[in-house]
């Protein structure tokens, strides 16, 4: 009976010792060198393994490997270096856009291990990401992750999970609607395709839309009469053919150029004063169709949180701010410079009349404004197309404040009788003194 006994109790401790042992190494938190994460981090996937690292995302998925097994679908480095837009890629590196590059992450991972072979069924998993993915195998003996083709099934294996590597970048379809989203400003609900309806004053009823412009006519409506009263300038070269209509696509430039501020990052209060606070995205655009060109001095993020609720809250006031930052004129940074250096101060024509803004060189480059209100070119030519020209500046200009009470200053006269001649007091003294003075006016 003894050795029986001994018997069963060495089976049970062979039983139990591994339950033992993975119950320690979940509840301890920590993962061992052969977790599935360290062969990913050690893999040739270094492109993904980047940006696992650059997504924050390594505590998370620490947490689900002590929770479940893993499989996570590998794109191989030249999906992610020559293949994938660079665009996209920008997009997704931007610091304001960590979610979405979370987000496409999370939809390669599985919280279950698939182990993949020629008898793989077509099933749909759900994601770390909450979304679901369909696992697809077709007859030639490929399969597909999504629409991804997996190239090296069961390239890594470990106790807590498997990697599986595929051909492409899976994009989730929210990922994708927000990359949309910031290219063509279709997010964007106040950027009209037409300006809004004129009423005539004189009638009370809608002015008729005018005549679509044939190649080479001039502009049909002064700059100032569509977005500030003042004396009429000189036209910029006449539009010549273009879109449907044979004129310049104003909306589009101008979307082009917001769209621009959008990714180039910093400037994204500029774009929303000029897209929703108010409508001069549409003035710009109807401007630039007639064929006139613009320089933007843009400020950045940093100037424009510098804004007081005062100085935004009166009506017309974003208005007025931003007219003081459109130049009619076609200007870069080069042809600015060398104004400055060539004629030290040069004053600009501004939207908001009659002020002007004053630039000069200073510290190699080209300073806007008056002392403290003044602001430095800081990102030279964010956008250049010919029609509009974009030039970033760090802090918000201000025309030059007016006097309200003019100094007036009085001269004082002082009132001195006219002197006689001397020959005429001689004879006054001669006449005085025989009595006849009385009768000459002069001598009184």
């Amino acid at each position: 009976m003894a050795p029986f006994f001994t018997f069963l109790f060495l089976l049970s401790t062979l039983h139990l010792t591994p339950t033992l042992q993975q119950t320690t190494v979940s509840h301890s938190g920590q993962i061992n060198s052969n977790s599935v994460l360290v062969a990913l981090l050690d893999s040739h996937y270094t492109e993904l393994a980047e940006l696992v690292e650059k997504a924050l995302l390594l505590q998370t998925l620490e947490d689900a490997v002590g929770k479940n097994n893993i499989t996570i679908f590998a794109p191989k480095n030249e999906a992610l270096e020559r293949d994938l837009d660079p665009e996209f890629k920008r997009f997704l590196l931007e610091p304001g856009n960590l979610r979405s590059l979370q987000t496409l992450l999370l939809y390669h991972i599985v919280p279950t291990r698939i182990e993949l072979n020629s008898t793989t069924e077509s099933t749909h998993h759900h994601t770390l990401a909450q979304d679901r993915v369909e696992l697809n195998s077709q007859e030639s003996g490929s399969i597909f992750i999504s629409t991804a083709k997996v190239i090296h099934p069961n390239a890594v294996g470990r106790p807590d999970g498997v990697i599986h590597g595929i051909e492409r970048l899976l994009i989730p379809r929210s990922v994708q609607q927000d990359f949309n989203n910031r290219r063509n400003l279709q997010s964007i609900s106040a950027v009209k395709p037409e300006g809004a309806p004129e009423v005539d004053p004189r009638t009370n009823r809608l002015k008729k839309p005018a005549p679509p412009a044939k190649p080479g006519s001039p502009p049909a409506l002064p700059i100032y009469d569509a977005m500030a009263p003042g004396p009429s300038l000189a036209p910029a070269p006449a539009p010549g053919p273009g879109g449907p209509h044979h004129h310049f696509n104003g909306m589009r430039q101008v979307k082009d150029f917001i769209q621009t501020l959008l990714q180039y990052g910093g400037y994204n209060e500029m774009a929303d004063i000029l897209v929703n606070l108010t409508s001069l995205a549409t003035e710009m655009g109807r401007l630039v169709s007639e064929g006139y060109v613009l320089t933007v001095l843009a400020p950045n993020d940093e100037a424009m949180a510098k804004l007081t609720t005062d100085q935004l809250s009166e009506p017309g006031a974003p208005e007025q701010i931003i007219y003081y930052h459109l130049i009619p004129e076609y200007q870069t940074e080069e042809s600015m410079y060398n104004a400055v250096r060539r004629f030290g101060k040069v004053s600009y024509d501004t939207l908001r009349l009659p002020h002007k803004v004053v630039a000069q060189e200073a510290d190699g480059s080209v300073k806007f404004g008056h002392g403290e209100g003044s602001a430095y070119l800081f990102d030279p030519d964010i956008y250049t197309d010919g029609r509009i020209s974009v030039q970033g500046i760090d802090a918000v200009l201000f025309p030059p404040e007016e006097k309200t009470q003019d100094e007036k200053k009085t001269i004082k006269v002082a009132t001195v009788k006219p002197r006689r001649g001397k020959l005429l007091e001689v004879a006054c003294r001669m006449l005085g003194a025989v009595g006849q003075d009385s009768h000459f006016s002069k001598c009184q």
